[in-house]
């Protein structure tokens, strides 16, 4: 039997699924990424997606074979526990670049273990996401059921500004400030404390997001508040660093993949580079590329001429921009566009002299690429039918220009109206 807890969603062309892989942080050990490489070969089209919540998908599964993809995935430590259903998702981080990261990763690898297959915290009302930022710039801890924003690190200690009830979708409604300047060693009791209001108040399938507009701020926070291990203190942490990104003065290789969309065989060939340069280590960013990070001696033309010939990826040049683009109905049955078609369009017409944007394209009201945490977003937002009958998308367009969510400046636009606002 399926069970959308092992992180298994049903594909738009009948008989094929898709298998979400969980990564803390988005980090991935090169062993690791050979083994998706392998999976993906070996039981779907040879394909990897990669998402904006710092994840892996491999598409085109097909149910007899999931079993055996769930036990390779665990022969090398990863799970898709929870990645789908009503669970705590993938924890994930946009501040890969920030030079604290390490700790970070090793702070999302905690609560990773904490909450993954953990009974008591599935089966809630609907998902349930959490996000460690290392400043607000993104925006990215609006979007979180909880969001966790570095506020000071002092001799290894860390202590987060804790933000709940944020969420995208149909309803899209920033999170709110709950606690500033939290102990991280009181995070994870709090964090239960959220979790357990949540699954006892909400119904399904709503988010924590639901609560806060149900009950306001104020309520919300009390019900919290009166959870037993809201105050617990966790003892520090001891043993060694379980962190993959290396600590120290380190310098950054990004290689853009477009739409998030990876070849079982490029995979394979990053994984290398990443032995060979960044110590085994891949990142998978919030906005669907891969990362190395590189020794300070490490020269960088040797690795980017090294990279671009074994996979034929082009990292010579930094993007003049960033992209997200979902899945769309090329393999999602909640997809109204063709996604990946219409990024090509879009990428075209903002052209590689325009001035640098991040922009992002969701394929339903989803909102799974997080478009109004971009420059530009668009949003496949209904299908229209013409004169004949034929069904075609109808786009939604937000400009972000605060630190908040971009604001819709256009709707219901054709494809073509949509490029010439975009081009203006």
């Amino acid at each position: 039997m399926i069970n959308r807890l092992d992180g298994i969603y049903k594909q738009r062309l009948d008989g094929f699924y898709m298998q979400r892989v969980k990564l803390a942080a988005g980090v991935i050990s090169a062993i690791q990424a050979r083994q998706v490489a392998a999976i993906s070969k070996r039981f779907g089209q040879g394909t990897i997606h990669l998402t904006s919540r710092g994840s892996m998908e491999i598409h085109w599964l097909q149910e007899p074979d999931l079993p055996a993809v769930k036990r390779e995935l665990t022969k090398v430590g990863l799970t898709s526990r929870g990645a789908c259903g009503g669970a705590v998702r993938g924890i994930t981080c946009s501040s890969q670049s920030a030079p604290g990261f390490p700790a970070l990763e090793a702070l999302a690898r905690r609560l990773h273990r904490h909450f993954t297959a953990n009974p008591r915290f599935e089966g809630l009302p609907k998902k349930f996401k959490i996000g460690i930022e290392a400043d607000t710039s993104s925006g990215r801890h609006l979007i979180q059921d909880v969001g966790l924003v570095l506020a000071k690190a002092e001799d290894n200690h860390a202590w987060y500004d804790i933000w709940i009830a944020g969420g995208l979708g149909r309803e899209p409604q920033p999170g709110i400030l709950l606690e500033a300047a939290v102990d991280e060693n009181r995070l994870i009791p709090l964090i239960e404390a959220i979790v357990r209001v949540y699954a006892t108040h909400a119904p399904p399938p709503k988010r924590l997001k639901f609560l806060a507009k149900e009950f306001g701020r104020e309520k919300l926070r009390q019900l919290i508040m009166a959870e037993p291990t809201c105050n617990e203190l966790l003892p520090p942490l001891s043993g060694f660093p379980e962190q993959l990104t290396p600590a120290g003065e380190r310098q950054q290789l990004t290689v853009p993949i477009f739409a998030g969309q990876l070849t079982s065989a490029q995979l394979l060939a990053l994984a290398d580079v990443a032995d060979r340069y960044g110590e085994g280590v891949l990142l998978v960013t919030a906005d669907q590329d891969i990362t190395f990070t590189l020794a300070a001696d490490i020269d960088r033309a040797t690795a980017t001429a090294d990279l671009s010939a074994r996979t034929g990826l082009d990292a010579a040049e930094a993007p003049s921009g960033t992209c997200r683009v979902c899945p769309g109905n090329h393999e999602c049955a909640m997809g109204l566009a063709a996604t990946r078609d219409v990024a090509r369009e879009i990428a075209q017409a903002i052209g590689k002299t325009a001035t640098p944007l991040s922009w992002a394209i969701a394929g339903c009201p989803n909102s799974c690429t997080q478009p109004q945490l971009a420059d530009l977003g668009i949003i496949a937002a209904r299908l229209s039918a013409d004169a004949d009958g034929n069904k075609t998308p109808r786009f939604d367009l937000y400009r972000r220009t605060t630190g908040g969510f971009g604001e819709r400046m256009a709707e219901q636009l054709p494809l073509t109206a949509l490029l010439a606002e975009i081009q203006s």
